[in-house]
């Protein structure tokens, strides 16, 4: 990185002198670097510009699943669906960020029942009364990114499938609390993992949350069993989403090999998510999308 001088523009385009902005951010981050910890680089650390960009896609995101909340029910397809998603998406000026993305074909990810993440949408496909379904959105405005999802309960469902989706939330609930400036990504690992096992679950391992905000898919990987005080530093201007999969069975999963998107419980029991995108803050964090 170029050395800037105090009395130069700070490097995050707020305007002010870097002396008065992050030059004692900068200090407090080469010092946890020297103790060994992992840090973020400077490219992972959101701008005051850049929060506003994203801000305004996640308006469009939040947008489209509240309108999914209001049509969903049983006999719906998942075509349905996407073919809503599209249409909110680009009558608000973004573009869905899953459409076209490393070959996915369609514009949001509908996950039910045994379904973990990442199913593609179908006309075959109708919704019936006790599936549970993700419906995982992800949006672009101007070139920025927002993510999130929510689960939806269809018609009359099973108490056991209740119980997993409130859990699920609770997890990322439990979760989003421990995003706290100058803590790990390990703090908010222990809150869902021990919240998972306590109720009988267990958390995904091969996938978990991301950085996101100037691209889909951005560093760091957010592990959801990984130990409290361990992973990267939560540093203000990480942006991050929290999504744990919470099975009924085996954390173990598996991809369809006929479309290689499809990830499944590979004891093909139930499984629940919910997915925010948070900033961590200087007082602690902001919900951007969910």
């Amino acid at each position: 990185m170029k050395r800037i001088r105090p009395e130069e523009p700070c490097w995050c385009g707020s305007g002010k002198n870097y002396g008065e902005c992050h030059l004692e951010f900068d200090k407090k981050l080469k010092m946890y670097k020297n103790k060994h910890i992992k840090v973020p680089d400077r490219n992972m650390i959101k701008t005051p510009a850049q929060v506003a960009a994203i801000k305004e896609s996640a308006k469009i995101n939040i947008a489209v699943l509240d309108h999914v909340a209001e049509n969903i029910g049983p006999g719906i397809t998942t075509q349905e669906i996407d073919d809503m998603v599209y249409k909110k998406t680009t009558e608000m000026g973004g573009i869905p960020a899953p459409l076209n993305y490393e070959g996915f074909p369609k514009s949001v990810c509908t996950s039910i029942n045994e379904v973990v993440c990442h199913g593609i949408p179908s006309e075959d496909r109708k919704l019936l009364d006790g599936d549970i379904v993700n419906v995982d959105c992800s949006t672009i405005l101007d070139g920025y990114f927002s993510d999130s999802s929510r689960m939806f309960e269809i018609g009359d469902v099973s108490e056991e499938r209740k119980r997993l989706v409130r859990v699920a939330k609770e997890c990322m609930e439990l979760g989003l609390e421990r995003v706290k400036p100058w803590g790990f990504l390990g703090d908010v690992a222990d809150a869902v993992q021990t919240h998972a096992v306590k109720n009988g679950y267990q958390v995904v391992r091969t996938i978990g949350g991301h950085g996101v905000g100037i691209a889909f898919h951005e560093e760091p990987f957010v592990s959801y069993v990984i130990r409290k005080g361990t992973g990267m530093l939560m540093a203000p201007g990480l942006m991050f989403t929290i999504e744990p999969m919470i099975n009924t069975g085996t954390h173990a999963v598996f991809t369809d090999p006929k479309d290689n998107w499809t990830v499944y419980t590979k004891d093909r029991k139930p499984s629940a998510q919910w997915e925010v995108q948070v900033l961590v803050t200087d007082e602690g964090y902001e919900v951007i999308s969910y």
